[in-house]
């Protein structure tokens, strides 16, 4: 059985195997798209920097409301969908 702290660092040392372009939009694109926008690949990525276990987001739609950027300035997010189809095929979407 592993410990809690080999846990955290497999966690923490999770690196995407590959990489594709979002195709389609989807929620999980859409939150994609928010994370890019901030400076992160993607969730994962924002966890390990920002050291936090939640990301906040609306309960309605699911969809990241607030990231804090690396230079610690916020991202606020609407309720809405923000990633417009001439965007949904920039959003890279990472494997692991």
């Amino acid at each position: 059985k592993k410990s809690e702290v080999s846990e955290v660092m497999t966690k923490a040392d999770m690196k995407p195997k590959s990489m594709h372009r979002a195709k389609t939009w989807s929620d999980d694109v859409e939150n994609l798209y928010r994370f890019q926008q901030a400076g992160y690949r993607d969730e994962v990525e924002y966890k390990q920097v920002k050291q936090v276990d939640e990301v906040e987001c609306w309960p309605e739609t699911g969809f990241v409301k607030k990231l804090q950027r690396r230079d610690n300035t916020f991202y606020y997010y609407n309720r809405q969908r923000e990633c417009e189809d001439k965007d949904v095929r920039k959003v890279k979407v990472y494997v692991y």
